[in-house]
């Protein structure tokens, strides 16, 4: 029972660990699409305390463009723009406007002299695949700029999606750190400093800016970026403050809100293509300038969004797993289920649990493990539950058929036991007579105890609660004593008993008083079910590695269906019947049990009214083996 047990136990927790298994490389191979689709629902769902923006953006948007003359002529009305942003002291400003090109010399004189006006100054360089370079503004603007950056996103090659961007940039081993970053920077008076880890590629695994550590994520393969930080986007409707270029200049006053703030300058106007989608966009996209906008704000507010530890994953999608084998393990009934469906939900919660405090932790592989263990552990319980069901069913067969051979296979010896009492009891018999009944009586319970022991003993071998003695047992010598027992029954219906010669040495191996039991059952049925003044023959030789002992009649016979069936329990011939032989038909099932727990296999032959042939074929034991062996060569 403790081996069946433990087998139990290792196949449900193989059955764990493979599903375990297939749940990692489910969400390794297909989790990012989920782990995204998580991410942007967790975004919309969130909301995060109110903050006090530190940055605003001077905006060039489509109504600027129509009355400023378009981008072709912008460098004039953004120098104008400027000089008012330089007067309200801002504490950085980030032009993310392209100044690589010539252009009209006088706006381009009044464009510098308005740099040389602006404190803390951060301009955009261009990233140049082909080949792979910088392209920095022109000379004069670039010389009173206090940094060059880069205004590069990372939209999500899956979905186009822009949940990060990169802090770094890189052509060849010139590198440009990201607009936000050198806005934050000058607006720290900070220098930039980086941690670099050898399992992020030679990248900064974590950048520090003055107090404040930013914690960055792996670029995703992507050659030319480097270090990733996700934004934390402002929610819809609270989004950093904006001021238009057209309408800054036509009222002046307005440039008092960006005193104190970053400022970041740059095109929103749609018709520019400058357009990107985020978490909370819902299919509409916001301009590459509040993408970096909202950067700074999540490095100002200190809003990051790092990733859980790896190792924390495998752990947490552990637990779950084992969460969920232990439910179905140890919770009864519907309690079981209930508790797989908690380990779910608990999968499904906590990522969002953890987002809202500022960690991110993958949801495609908790969930994944948290529903294939449960699965698992489910069918699992299932079949166990099933199969237990099935063998509770089979013992309580096995618990009738016992009382059926209790009161049928047993009334015999028991009727003869009280009938031989009551003579006893109320007739004065001579002392003799006296003698030959309570011989009767101790004839008839030694028997009834060895039925009872051999039904007793077939069971347990069946259910798998005894092992077989392993006695070397003479052949010959077996079914002499088996005739000499089932003689007087033959001599009442003069039938006689013809045993062929046994050849000497023929021995098999096994429980020595199940076999006689089932060789003394095939004698006792042929005796049974063959007319008076007939013949049955025993026969035994050795087969190839077998001993086959047959017992030979002349009686009713049986036809092929019935021979097929003749060793199911209860199971009796219709001739059976009619012949008016007291019997239960659990006989031929008790001798069949004892044969194939002996490795062995009992056969029939018969034809209806021409007699029946069982033969019992049964392993040799290891000296009848080796004299077969002997005899071949």
């Amino acid at each position: 029972m403790k081996r069946r047990a433990s087998k139990r136990t290792a196949a449900y927790v193989g059955l764990l660990a493979a599903a375990f298994a297939a749940a990692m490389l489910a969400s390794w191979a297909f989790g990012r699409p989920l782990d995204n689709a998580a991410y942007d629902y967790w975004f919309r769902l969130y909301q995060p305390r109110p903050w006090q923006t530190q940055s605003a953006i001077l905006e060039i948007d489509e109504a600027s463009l129509v009355k400023l003359g378009g981008m072709r002529h912008i460098r004039k009305p953004l120098a104008d723009g400027l000089r008012l942003v330089a007067a309200a002291r801002p504490a950085a400003v980030a032009v993310d406007v392209i100044l690589t090109d010539e252009g009209d010399a006088a706006e381009d004189r009044a464009l510098e002299e308005a740099f040389r006006e602006t404190p803390n100054l951060a301009l955009v360089s261009l990233f140049q695949g082909d080949p792979v370079r910088w392209e920095d503004p022109k000379p004069e603007f670039g010389r009173w700029a206090k940094a060059i950056g880069h205004a590069y996103a990372q939209p999500d090659e899956s979905d186009s999606v822009t949940r990060s961007i990169p802090l770094e940039m890189r052509a060849a081993r010139d590198r440009r750190w990201a607009l936000a970053l050198e806005a934050f920077r000058l607006s720290r008076g900070q220098p930039i400093t980086e941690s670099v880890s050898l399992a992020a590629g030679g990248s900064a695994s974590e950048i520090q800016v003055g107090d404040v550590a930013i914690p960055v994520i792996p670029s995703g393969g992507n050659v030319a970026a480097g270090a990733l930080m996700r934004i934390r986007y402002l929610p819809p409707g609270r989004g950093v403050p904006s001021v238009a270029l057209a309408d800054l200049l036509a009222r002046p006053a307005l440039a008092a809100r960006f005193a104190g703030k970053v400022v970041f300058a740059g095109v929103t106007a749609p018709s520019m293509l400058d357009r990107l989608f985020t978490p909370y966009a819902g299919g509409q996209t916001i301009s590459g300038i509040r993408i970096h906008a909202d950067a700074f704000e999540t490095m100002a507010q200190r809003m990051f969004l790092p990733d859980v530890p790896m190792v924390w994953t495998f752990l947490f999608s552990l637990a779950l797993a084992i969460a969920a084998g232990l439910a179905f393990r140890y919770l009864p009934g519907w309690w079981a289920y209930a508790g797989g469906g908690a380990v779910v939900a608990t999968a499904m919660v906590t990522p969002y649990v953890f987002f809202a405090h500022q960690r991110v932790l993958p949801f495609a592989s908790p969930v994944f493990s948290a529903w294939l263990a449960a699965l698992a552990a489910a069918g699992f319980y299932h079949l166990v539950v099933r199969r237990d069901w099935r063998t509770e069913q089979s013992a309580r067969e096995r618990y009738q058929q016992a009382m059926h051979f209790v009161t049928h296979e047993m009334r015999t010896p028991l009727s003869a036991i009280q009938g031989s009492s009551e003579m006893i009891s109320r007739y004065a018999l001579p002392e003799e007579k006296r003698k030959q009944i309570a011989l009767l009586i101790n004839s008839e319970s030694k028997r009834l105890a060895r039925m009872v022991e051999i039904f007793l003993n077939v069971e347990r071998l069946t259910a798998g609660h005894m092992e077989l003695k392993h006695e070397t047992i003479p052949v010959a010598e077996m079914v002499e004593a088996c005739i000499a027992r089932v003689r007087p029954l033959a001599e009442r219906k003069h039938i006689a008993i013809e045993l062929e010669p046994i050849p000497a040495g023929l021995e098999i191996a096994g429980d020595r008083e199940l076999m006689e039991y089932a060789c003394y059952n095939l004698l006792t049925n042929a005796v049974k079910y063959s007319p008076q003044r007939s013949t049955v023959t025993v026969a035994g030789w050795r087969d190839h590695g077998h001993i086959r002992i047959a017992v030979r009649d002349q009686g009713i016979g049986l036809d092929q269906k019935e021979a097929k069936q003749i060793f199911q329990k209860f199971y009796r011939t219709r001739k059976a019947e009619e012949s008016g032989e007291a019997g239960t038909g659990i006989g031929l099932s008790i001798v069949q049990q004892i044969v194939e727990q002996h490795g062995g296999a009992i056969e029939v032959v018969s034809q209806p009214g021409e007699g029946s042939c069982f033969t019992l074929a049964l392993p040799a034991a290891a000296s009848a083996a080796s004299a077969t062996a002997a005899e071949r060569h």
